[in-house]
């Protein structure tokens, strides 16, 4: 018999719409295709059924997609099934719930028209200066915006510093 955990590993799985740099062919991509992290499969390309700002900021050109309904775009990215492991270490990614929050939205899967309920990173208590970023459509590290993506293991020893460039600090 397998172990409880190994169990509720196979058994319990999430939905979790993706839209920056954890995307195909973008630096993060990484997170969902190392099985040390869990397990992950592309279920299809999506978009929000709501609208939303989608824009690169901070001093490391993050993609945020900010807590802001019915304004900017609806952004394309990628669905994936994942475990709770995977899940666990997406939100360790993303510093959950202490810089971006992990919420369920709609989305529209572009292989069926289906919408269904997915986790979704959005960014909460962003700066004004935020809204006033071009809005995106979709996002890609290597887009004409210029704004190269810093990965973590290029950005220094600079913790939670940066946090301030985007998010309003209690």
């Amino acid at each position: 018999w397998e172990s409880d955990e190994a169990v509720s590993s196979i058994m319990i799985r999430h939905l979790v719409f993706v839209y920056g740099t954890l995307k195909r062919n973008e630096p993060n991509h990484h997170w969902l295709t190392n099985k040390e992290n869990g397990e992950a499969r592309l279920i299809s390309k999506g978009t929000t059924q709501e609208k939303y700002p989608l824009v690169i900021g901070s001093r490391f050109n993050i993609p945020y997609v900010l807590a802001a309904p019915d304004i900017g775009e609806n952004i394309e990215g990628e669905v994936y099934e994942v475990d709770n492991k995977m899940l666990s270490m997406l939100d360790m990614l993303e510093d959950h719930p202490e810089y971006y929050e992990r919420k369920i939205k709609k989305i529209c899967l572009k292989d069926s028209d289906e919408v269904i309920d997915c986790w979704i990173y959005l960014l909460f208590m962003y700066k004004q200066q935020m809204m006033e970023l071009p809005f995106l459509k979709t996002y890609s590290s290597y887009g004409d915006h210029g704004k190269n993506y810093a990965v973590r293991e290029s950005r220094g020893d600079v913790g939670r510093e940066y946090w301030s460039d985007v998010k309003v600090m209690d």
